[in-house]
C-alpha cells in the first residue's frame, strides 16, 4: 500500500536531481551568498597532465677501449667504466654521474664536460670528453696487457686455494719495492700497464692434522717461487711458476713401522738451525720445499732427533725413533 499522498509521488527524484546539479552549478551552490566556481583543467577532468619543467637534453656517449694503439679489436670483457663531472664539488671531489661494467657501453649524458675513466685490473686510462648537443664516440687506449700466472707442482697445476700470489713493481736493487697486488688468483687474467714486474708465489700448508693455524688460516710454507717478468701492451703473457715440495707426515715411534705415540710435539729445522714449523699431534703433516731437514720430537721430558730429505711430489712419512 502506498502511504504517501499522491501529490508527493514524484517529489523525491526531483529533489535528488536538484541537489546533484547543485554540486556543479555556481547558481545553486551557495555559502553565505557567495558562489563557488568549479576548477576544471583545460580539456576536461580526464585530460592528461603535462610537466611544465623543461627536460635537459641528453645524448649518447659511446665508449670502447683498446689494449694498445696497434690493436685492431676493442676489449670485449673485464672493463670498468666511470664517468665524473669535470666541475669540482665543495670538498674537491668530482661527482660520479655514470658507471658501467659493459665492454662498450652507451651512456646518456646532458651537455657538459666529463672525465671518463676506464680500468682493466690494475691498468687504467682517463680522458676528458665534452658533450655538445650531439652523440659522441670515444675509444681509449689503455697501453695494457694481460698476465696469467700458472703455478705448478710437478706436472699438475696447483689449486688456487692453496697459493698466495703477490705482484710487485721493482726498483733499483729492490725486486719487491712496491706491492701492487697481494692476492692475485692463479689462472686469472690480470690487467697490468706495460712494464716490469716481480711475481712471488707461496705454497700454503692446507693438508693434514696440525697444519693449520688456530684461526683456520693456512700457514705459508717455505716453498716460495719468484720470477721477474716484462709484459708488453696488447699481449697476454703466461707465466708458469714451478714449486718443488711434498707433504711430510711426522711420527714418533718406539721402533721402525711402529704405532705413533700420542701427545708428541715436533720442531722442524733446516740443517743450519732455522726453525721451519712447530707441530703437535701423533702424526702431524706439513708441506715442505725440496731439501734436507732435521726433525726434533718431544714426548714427556725426553727429546729425539732425526734427519730426513724432501723430494718434490714424493709425499711420505718421517719416523723419529724414540731411543
Amino acid at each position: 500500500m502506498n502511504l504517501l499522498p499522491r501529490r508527493f509521488a514524484f517529489a523525491l527524484p526531483a529533489l535528488v536531481l536538484h541537489l546533484s546539479l547543485g554540486l556543479f552549478s555556481p547558481a545553486l551552490a551557495q555559502d553565505n551568498g557567495d558562489a563557488i566556481a568549479p576548477i576544471i583543467p583545460p580539456g576536461g577532468l580526464m585530460a592528461p597532465r603535462h610537466d611544465s619543467t623543461p627536460q635537459t637534453p641528453r645524448h649518447p656517449l659511446l665508449l670502447s677501449a683498446l689494449l694498445s694503439a696497434t690493436d685492431l679489436h676493442p676489449i670485449s670483457d673485464g672493463l670498468k667504466w666511470r664517468v665524473f663531472d669535470e666541475t669540482l664539488e665543495a670538498d674537491g671531489s668530482h661527482k660520479l654521474v655514470a658507471e658501467s661494467n659493459e665492454a662498450a657501453p652507451s651512456l646518456s649524458l646532458p651537455d657538459g664536460t666529463y672525465i671518463v675513466h676506464c680500468a682493466m685490473g690494475l691498468a687504467g686510462m682517463t680522458q676528458r670528453v665534452t658533450m655538445a648537443g650531439a652523440p659522441m664516440s670515444e675509444r681509449l687506449v689503455l697501453n695494457a696487457c694481460g698476465l696469467r700466472i700458472v703455478p705448478m707442482l710437478g706436472d699438475q697445476p696447483i689449486n688456487p686455494a692453496k697459493l698466495t700470489i703477490s705482484i710487485y713493481v721493482p726498483a733499483h736493487n729492490n725486486a719487491e719495492a712496491k706491492l701492487i697486488l697481494s692476492k692475485a688468483r692463479a689462472g686469472d687474467i690480470i690487467g697490468l700497464p706495460e712494464g716490469n714486474y716481480h711475481v712471488v708465489s707461496t705454497l700454503l700448508d692446507t693438508t693434514g692434522v696440525g697444519s693449520l693455524a688456530q684461526n683456520g688460516i693456512a700457514n705459508a710454507t717455505n716453498s716460495v717461487v719468484s720470477a721477474d717478468l716484462h709484459v708488453q701492451a696488447g699481449k697476454l703473457t703466461d707465466a708458469t711458476l714451478r714449486h718443488r715440495a711434498a707433504v711430510m707426515t711426522l711420527k714418533l715411534v718406539n721402533a721402525p713401522g711402529g704405532e705413533a705415540l700420542a701427545n708428541s710435539a715436533f720442531t722442524i729445522l733446516t740443517p743450519g738451525g732455522d726453525v721451519i714449523r712447530e707441530l703437535i699431534g701423533a702424526f702431524p703433516s706439513v708441506v715442505l720445499a725440496e731439501g734436507e731437514y732435521v726433525a726434533i720430537a718431544r714426548h714427556g721430558a725426553k727429546s729425539y732427533q732425526a734427519t730426513f730429505k724432501v723430494e718434490s711430489t714424493h709425499d711420505h712419512d718421517v719416523e723419529v725413533i724414540a731411543r
